[in-house]
């Protein structure tokens, strides 16, 4: 690979490296990634520039490095080509980059859940939650699927699967596989374009009384009242139970529990207060793999611990 660009003010430098990886995200550059990462050299004044392969062929434009130090040290990042065609396109012919939107939150898959979902080989997108009125909520996708392909393009993980939706065409339909309590399913959605104000997610939610704590596996618990939502910046009408302490060096501690997060499913069973709390962990013999839904900071995803 070859990097063209000015570093430091140097015109028309040359710099020649390997391509490391592609598809890097969570780098922290911008919501939507999707990275060639190249061992070129790539110093400020390089961005803008094009990578190009052997044959001359645009395969990204510069655009970042990792340092701790200000300059080059191996890691370079270029947005592939094929992404600043549709963006370019896309404000040629209406001014504006438009992305496209579901209306899920997502989460990777990790071994354990993997596990828990009956999945093998640990890719796919979990679905946490959905936006009321959603394209994926009237196309019938419920929370706890685990999304595999979108018109037959796999879906390794929840980056892959946010960068397809998000350069789908907005009005288009798009078709979804998806592993429902271990059996395949496809459903077909209608991508619309990212909104400016979001929806509310859809939570079921009923009322009940506070009662006192409780600890299992390492943590402990009490009901979620009203007030404790609002001091958590949750909605009042939330439910479940709230962690208020973790023990140190305990399994929920390296399950990644903190104080504050709100249990609202155990092992896919809802929980809205202590009282289902304790029921259904009276049932979890010690050793056995628990799945946890949480809500931290109207944040929900799934977590799994031993009990």
């Amino acid at each position: 690979m070859l990097a063209f660009g000015n570093p430091y003010g140097f015109s028309h430098t040359v710099t020649m490296g390997i391509v490391s990886a592609v598809g890097r995200a969570n780098v922290g550059i911008a919501d939507y990634e999707d990275f060639i990462q190249t061992d070129a050299a790539i110093n400020p004044g390089n961005s803008g520039g094009p990578l190009v392969n052997i044959k001359g062929e645009l395969v990204g434009i510069n655009t970042a490095i990792f340092s701790r130090t200000g300059g080059y040290q191996g890691i370079g990042f270029a947005v592939p080509s094929n992404m600043v065609e549709s963006v370019m396109k896309q404000l040629v012919k209406e001014g504006k980059v438009t992305r496209g939107w579901l209306g899920v939150t997502i989460q990777s898959l990790t071994p354990e859940l993997a596990k828990e979902f009956g999945l093998h080989n640990g890719k796919g997108a979990i679905v946490s939650d959905l936006f009321k009125g959603s394209p994926a909520e009237k196309a019938g996708l419920m929370r706890g699927d685990v999304i595999l392909e979108v018109n037959n393009k796999a879906v390794n993980d929840a980056e892959s699967l946010r960068n397809i939706i998000a350069q789908s065409e907005v009005g288009s339909s798009v078709t979804i596989k998806v592993m429902r309590d271990g059996k395949p399913l496809s459903l077909s959605a209608k991508v619309v374009e990212l909104p400016k104000d979001m929806p509310e997610t859809s939570t079921e939610r009923q009322q009940t009384e506070p009662t006192d704590e409780n600890t299992f596996a390492g943590f402990s618990v009490m009901e979620l009242t009203q007030d404790i939502a609002k001091q958590l910046g949750l909605s009042r009408e939330e439910r479940g139970v709230v962690i208020i302490s973790v023990e140190p060096y305990s399994t929920a501690e390296d399950a990644g529990l903190r104080k504050g997060d709100v249990i609202q499913e155990i092992n896919k069973k809802m929980v809205t207060n202590l009282r289902e709390f304790n029921n259904i962990t009276s049932r979890i013999r010690e050793g056995d793999p628990v799945l946890l839904y949480i809500n931290r900071g109207d944040k929900k995803f799934y977590i799994t611990l031993s009990g």
